[in-house]
Protein backbone atom coordinates (compact mmCIF):
# COMPACT_ATOMS: atom_id res chain seq x y z
CA UNK A 1 0.00 0.00 0.00
CA UNK A 2 2.88 2.20 1.08
CA UNK A 3 5.98 2.59 2.60
CA UNK A 4 7.99 4.84 4.92
CA UNK A 5 11.55 5.00 4.44
CA UNK A 6 13.93 5.79 7.25
CA UNK A 7 13.44 10.01 6.35
CA UNK A 8 9.78 9.19 7.23
CA UNK A 9 8.90 10.12 3.95
CA UNK A 10 6.00 8.18 1.93
CA UNK A 11 7.16 6.20 -1.15
CA UNK A 12 5.31 4.40 -3.60
CA UNK A 13 5.85 1.30 -5.54
CA UNK A 14 5.42 2.27 -8.96
CA UNK A 15 6.15 -1.44 -10.66
CA UNK A 16 5.47 -5.21 -9.16
CA UNK A 17 7.82 -7.11 -7.67
CA UNK A 18 8.28 -10.93 -6.44
CA UNK A 19 6.43 -10.96 -3.08
CA UNK A 20 3.82 -7.44 -3.79
CA UNK A 21 0.01 -7.95 -2.90
CA UNK A 22 -1.85 -6.92 -5.99
CA UNK A 23 -5.71 -6.59 -6.48
CA UNK A 24 -6.54 -8.65 -9.62
CA UNK A 25 -9.47 -7.09 -11.31
CA UNK A 26 -11.68 -8.97 -13.26
CA UNK A 27 -14.88 -6.48 -13.08
CA UNK A 28 -16.54 -4.02 -10.56
CA UNK A 29 -18.11 -6.91 -8.71
CA UNK A 30 -14.81 -9.41 -8.84
CA UNK A 31 -11.80 -8.43 -7.44
CA UNK A 32 -9.25 -10.59 -5.56
CA UNK A 33 -6.04 -9.96 -3.76
CA UNK A 34 -2.97 -11.93 -4.47
CA UNK A 35 0.49 -12.05 -3.41
CA UNK A 36 2.40 -12.10 -6.16
CA UNK A 37 5.23 -15.63 -6.75
CA UNK A 38 7.97 -15.85 -9.45
CA UNK A 39 6.65 -19.63 -9.64
CA UNK A 40 2.78 -19.47 -9.00
CA UNK A 41 -0.03 -18.93 -11.60
CA UNK A 42 -3.76 -17.95 -11.57
CA UNK A 43 -6.51 -19.57 -12.92
CA UNK A 44 -10.22 -18.23 -13.21
CA UNK A 45 -12.48 -18.64 -16.32
CA UNK A 46 -10.27 -16.23 -18.32
CA UNK A 47 -7.32 -18.90 -18.36
CA UNK A 48 -3.76 -19.63 -16.56
CA UNK A 49 -2.11 -16.16 -15.74
CA UNK A 50 1.52 -16.23 -14.94
CA UNK A 51 2.45 -14.70 -12.02
CA UNK A 52 6.44 -14.24 -13.66
CA UNK A 53 4.81 -12.07 -16.43
CA UNK A 54 3.40 -9.88 -14.30
CA UNK A 55 7.12 -8.94 -12.74
CA UNK A 56 8.02 -5.39 -13.67
CA UNK A 57 4.76 -4.17 -14.83
CA UNK A 58 3.32 -0.94 -13.59
CA UNK A 59 0.39 -1.22 -11.18
CA UNK A 60 -2.75 -0.89 -13.35
CA UNK A 61 -1.35 -3.34 -16.11
CA UNK A 62 -3.51 -5.16 -18.38
CA UNK A 63 -1.80 -8.86 -18.66
CA UNK A 64 -3.36 -11.56 -20.74
CA UNK A 65 -3.94 -15.41 -20.07
CA UNK A 66 -2.75 -18.29 -22.23
CA UNK A 67 -6.41 -18.24 -23.99
CA UNK A 68 -6.10 -14.13 -24.42
CA UNK A 69 -8.26 -13.17 -21.72
CA UNK A 70 -7.47 -10.31 -19.58
CA UNK A 71 -7.05 -9.17 -16.20
CA UNK A 72 -5.80 -5.81 -14.71
CA UNK A 73 -3.10 -5.33 -11.68
CA UNK A 74 -4.09 -2.95 -9.40
CA UNK A 75 -2.47 -1.48 -6.40
CA UNK A 76 -3.74 -2.67 -3.02
CA UNK A 77 -4.68 1.23 -1.98
CA UNK A 78 -7.17 1.07 1.23
CA UNK A 79 -10.41 1.21 -0.77
CA UNK A 80 -9.89 -1.85 -3.01
CA UNK A 81 -8.40 -3.67 0.17
CA UNK A 82 -11.75 -2.32 1.62
CA UNK A 83 -13.97 -4.71 -0.97
CA UNK A 84 -11.63 -7.91 -0.64
CA UNK A 85 -10.54 -8.35 2.70
CA UNK A 86 -11.81 -11.17 4.56
CA UNK A 87 -15.04 -10.04 6.80
CA UNK A 88 -14.38 -11.50 9.82
CA UNK A 89 -16.57 -9.02 11.40
CA UNK A 90 -19.27 -6.55 9.48
CA UNK A 91 -17.05 -3.36 8.51
CA UNK A 92 -16.96 0.03 7.68
CA UNK A 93 -17.22 0.87 3.79
CA UNK A 94 -15.71 3.63 1.87
CA UNK A 95 -18.71 6.20 2.35
CA UNK A 96 -18.52 6.17 6.05
CA UNK A 97 -14.51 5.79 6.47
CA UNK A 98 -14.16 8.91 4.72
CA UNK A 99 -16.68 10.84 6.34
CA UNK A 100 -15.13 9.38 10.13
CA UNK A 101 -11.73 10.50 9.07
CA UNK A 102 -12.56 13.92 7.72
CA UNK A 103 -15.34 14.91 10.78
CA UNK A 104 -12.13 13.11 13.14
CA UNK A 105 -9.63 15.84 11.88
CA UNK A 106 -7.46 13.20 10.92
CA UNK A 107 -4.15 14.14 9.60
CA UNK A 108 -0.48 12.92 8.94
CA UNK A 109 1.50 12.80 12.20
CA UNK A 110 -2.04 12.15 14.30
CA UNK A 111 -1.73 9.61 16.98
CA UNK A 112 -5.32 7.67 16.94
CA UNK A 113 -6.98 5.09 19.32
CA UNK A 114 -9.57 2.44 17.95
CA UNK A 115 -11.79 -0.10 19.21
CA UNK A 116 -12.80 -2.77 17.95
CA UNK A 117 -10.49 -3.78 15.42
CA UNK A 118 -12.64 -6.11 13.57
CA UNK A 119 -11.69 -6.88 10.13
CA UNK A 120 -9.50 -3.96 9.74
CA UNK A 121 -11.23 -2.17 6.87
CA UNK A 122 -10.99 1.40 8.96
CA UNK A 123 -7.87 0.66 10.53
CA UNK A 124 -6.30 0.47 7.30
CA UNK A 125 -7.64 3.92 5.77
CA UNK A 126 -6.83 5.46 9.28
CA UNK A 127 -3.15 4.25 8.99
CA UNK A 128 -2.62 5.98 5.48
CA UNK A 129 -4.39 9.40 6.95
CA UNK A 130 -1.37 9.46 10.08
CA UNK A 131 1.56 8.40 7.87
CA UNK A 132 4.34 8.80 7.81
CA UNK A 133 5.12 9.93 11.11
CA UNK A 134 1.59 9.11 12.67
CA UNK A 135 0.08 6.04 14.61
CA UNK A 136 -2.73 3.87 14.87
CA UNK A 137 -3.30 1.89 18.48
CA UNK A 138 -6.29 -0.49 17.61
CA UNK A 139 -7.83 -2.94 20.27
CA UNK A 140 -9.80 -6.05 20.07
CA UNK A 141 -10.70 -8.41 23.08
CA UNK A 142 -10.66 -11.20 20.89
CA UNK A 143 -7.47 -12.95 20.61
CA UNK A 144 -7.91 -14.57 17.30
CA UNK A 145 -9.69 -11.78 15.48
CA UNK A 146 -6.19 -9.55 16.39
CA UNK A 147 -3.88 -12.24 14.97
CA UNK A 148 -5.81 -12.12 11.76
CA UNK A 149 -5.65 -8.21 11.10
CA UNK A 150 -1.86 -8.14 12.50
CA UNK A 151 -1.07 -10.88 9.66
CA UNK A 152 -3.44 -8.66 7.21
CA UNK A 153 -1.54 -5.22 7.88
CA UNK A 154 1.77 -7.39 7.30
CA UNK A 155 0.46 -8.09 3.69
CA UNK A 156 -0.08 -4.52 3.20
CA UNK A 157 2.49 -3.33 4.52
CA UNK A 158 1.20 -0.83 7.00
CA UNK A 159 2.46 -2.59 10.25
CA UNK A 160 4.85 -0.02 10.95
CA UNK A 161 2.28 2.62 11.57
CA UNK A 162 -0.21 -0.32 13.35
CA UNK A 163 0.02 -1.37 16.94
CA UNK A 164 -2.83 -4.32 17.29
CA UNK A 165 -3.66 -5.14 21.05
CA UNK A 166 -5.67 -7.63 22.62
CA UNK A 167 -7.85 -5.64 25.16
CA UNK A 168 -11.50 -5.38 26.17
CA UNK A 169 -11.67 -1.87 26.41
CA UNK A 170 -15.24 -2.03 27.53
CA UNK A 171 -14.36 -3.74 30.93
CA UNK A 172 -10.64 -2.38 31.20
CA UNK A 173 -10.46 0.90 29.69
CA UNK A 174 -7.97 2.60 27.21
CA UNK A 175 -4.40 1.75 28.19
CA UNK A 176 -3.24 4.78 30.79
CA UNK A 177 0.09 5.23 29.39
CA UNK A 178 -2.08 6.53 26.40
CA UNK A 179 -3.76 9.17 28.51
CA UNK A 180 -4.14 12.74 26.82
CA UNK A 181 -2.00 11.64 23.90
CA UNK A 182 -4.76 10.81 21.24
CA UNK A 183 -5.58 13.03 19.00
CA UNK A 184 -8.75 11.22 18.16
CA UNK A 185 -10.13 7.93 18.90
CA UNK A 186 -13.10 5.66 17.47
CA UNK A 187 -15.25 3.42 19.24
CA UNK A 188 -17.09 0.52 17.40
CA UNK A 189 -18.23 -1.30 20.04
CA UNK A 190 -21.59 -3.29 21.35
CA UNK A 191 -21.60 -0.72 24.57
CA UNK A 192 -20.07 2.01 23.75
CA UNK A 193 -20.80 3.88 26.64
CA UNK A 194 -19.28 1.82 28.97
CA UNK A 195 -15.89 3.06 27.17
CA UNK A 196 -16.57 6.49 26.78
CA UNK A 197 -14.90 7.91 30.46
CA UNK A 198 -11.99 5.99 29.28
CA UNK A 199 -11.63 7.03 25.93
CA UNK A 200 -12.28 10.86 27.29
CA UNK A 201 -8.94 10.48 29.50
CA UNK A 202 -6.95 9.39 26.45
CA UNK A 203 -7.76 12.35 24.24
CA UNK A 204 -5.64 15.45 24.26
CA UNK A 205 -7.43 18.66 25.14
CA UNK A 206 -9.92 19.31 22.13
CA UNK A 207 -10.17 16.10 20.58
CA UNK A 208 -12.61 14.53 18.70
CA UNK A 209 -14.13 10.95 19.37
CA UNK A 210 -16.56 9.10 16.70
CA UNK A 211 -18.36 6.14 17.85
CA UNK A 212 -20.46 3.94 15.01
CA UNK A 213 -23.60 2.28 16.20
CA UNK A 214 -26.07 0.50 14.21
CA UNK A 215 -29.40 1.04 16.44
CA UNK A 216 -30.47 4.04 17.58
CA UNK A 217 -30.98 3.21 20.90
CA UNK A 218 -27.23 2.67 21.12
CA UNK A 219 -26.90 6.08 20.22
CA UNK A 220 -28.96 7.83 22.94
CA UNK A 221 -27.11 6.11 25.33
CA UNK A 222 -23.90 6.92 24.21
CA UNK A 223 -25.01 10.35 23.97
CA UNK A 224 -26.15 10.51 27.93
CA UNK A 225 -22.70 9.58 28.91
CA UNK A 226 -21.34 11.67 26.92
CA UNK A 227 -22.80 15.18 28.29
CA UNK A 228 -20.50 15.06 30.92
CA UNK A 229 -17.19 15.40 29.36
CA UNK A 230 -17.87 16.33 25.62
CA UNK A 231 -19.74 19.11 23.64
CA UNK A 232 -20.70 19.68 20.26
CA UNK A 233 -22.26 16.31 20.33
CA UNK A 234 -23.68 15.32 16.55
CA UNK A 235 -24.37 12.37 14.92
CA UNK A 236 -24.75 11.47 11.61
CA UNK A 237 -26.74 8.43 9.02
CA UNK A 238 -24.50 8.61 5.97
CA UNK A 239 -26.86 7.26 2.77
CA UNK A 240 -24.74 6.64 -0.49
CA UNK A 241 -27.12 6.69 -3.66
CA UNK A 242 -25.12 5.38 -6.77
CA UNK A 243 -26.07 5.61 -10.35
CA UNK A 244 -25.59 3.76 -13.58
CA UNK A 245 -23.81 5.04 -16.74
CA UNK A 246 -25.37 3.94 -19.85
CA UNK A 247 -25.82 4.16 -23.64
CA UNK A 248 -29.11 3.80 -25.08
CA UNK A 249 -31.52 4.56 -27.91
CA UNK A 250 -33.98 7.81 -28.11
CA UNK A 251 -35.44 10.33 -29.89
CA UNK A 252 -32.48 12.92 -31.27
CA UNK A 253 -32.51 16.68 -31.93
CA UNK A 254 -30.02 18.98 -32.67
CA UNK A 255 -29.38 22.13 -30.74
CA UNK A 256 -31.59 23.20 -27.69
CA UNK A 257 -35.17 22.89 -29.28
CA UNK A 258 -33.90 26.00 -31.59
CA UNK A 259 -36.57 25.31 -34.67
CA UNK A 260 -34.33 28.16 -37.01
CA UNK A 261 -31.14 25.37 -36.84
CA UNK A 262 -33.24 22.51 -37.93
CA UNK A 263 -34.00 21.05 -34.50
CA UNK A 264 -37.40 19.96 -33.41
CA UNK A 265 -38.98 21.27 -30.03
CA UNK A 266 -38.13 18.87 -27.48
CA UNK A 267 -39.31 18.42 -23.74
CA UNK A 268 -37.98 16.87 -21.18
CA UNK A 269 -39.75 13.77 -19.49
CA UNK A 270 -39.31 11.28 -16.48
CA UNK A 271 -38.97 7.21 -16.58
CA UNK A 272 -40.52 5.27 -14.79
CA UNK A 273 -37.26 3.94 -13.36
CA UNK A 274 -36.42 7.79 -12.21
CA UNK A 275 -33.83 8.17 -14.85
CA UNK A 276 -34.71 11.66 -17.07
CA UNK A 277 -34.85 11.58 -20.84
CA UNK A 278 -35.05 13.98 -23.69
CA UNK A 279 -37.85 13.89 -26.64
CA UNK A 280 -39.00 14.99 -30.06
CA UNK A 281 -39.76 13.75 -32.97
CA UNK A 282 -36.88 13.57 -34.74
CA UNK A 283 -34.54 10.80 -35.75
CA UNK A 284 -33.73 7.95 -33.35
CA UNK A 285 -30.16 8.51 -31.82
CA UNK A 286 -27.97 6.82 -29.42
CA UNK A 287 -27.41 8.66 -25.78
CA UNK A 288 -25.63 8.20 -22.66
CA UNK A 289 -28.24 7.78 -19.74
CA UNK A 290 -28.30 8.29 -15.74
CA UNK A 291 -30.49 6.41 -13.80
CA UNK A 292 -30.20 4.88 -9.76
CA UNK A 293 -28.43 1.55 -8.85
CA UNK A 294 -30.89 -0.41 -7.99
CA UNK A 295 -28.22 -2.10 -5.53
CA UNK A 296 -27.64 0.93 -3.44
CA UNK A 297 -26.46 0.28 0.09
CA UNK A 298 -28.85 1.24 2.74
CA UNK A 299 -28.70 1.78 6.06
CA UNK A 300 -25.35 0.69 7.65
CA UNK A 301 -24.96 2.52 11.24
CA UNK A 302 -24.95 6.15 13.21
CA UNK A 303 -22.02 8.04 13.17
CA UNK A 304 -21.70 10.02 17.02
CA UNK A 305 -18.93 13.04 16.96
CA UNK A 306 -18.92 14.45 20.07
CA UNK A 307 -15.25 17.93 21.10
CA UNK A 308 -14.27 17.10 24.53
CA UNK A 309 -14.58 20.02 26.49
CA UNK A 310 -11.52 22.26 26.87
CA UNK A 311 -10.59 22.96 31.09
CA UNK A 312 -11.65 26.36 32.08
Amino acid sequence: MLACNSANKLSFNQFISNGDLVIVYERHDNMKPVTVSESSVLQNRFGVFKHSDWIGKPFGSKVFSNKGGFVYLLAPTPELWTLVLSHRTQILYIVDISFVIMYLEIVPGCLVMESGTGSGSLTTSLARAVAPTGHVYTFDFHEQRAASAREDFERTGLSSLINVNVRDIQDEGFPYEFASLADAVFLDLPQPWLAIPSAAKMLKQDGTLCSFSPCIKQVQRSCETLQTSFTDIRTFEVLLRTYEIREERMEGFSGEGNVANGSLPCRRRQRSDGSNMLSSSSSSVSTVMARPNGEARGHTGYLTFPRLKCLS
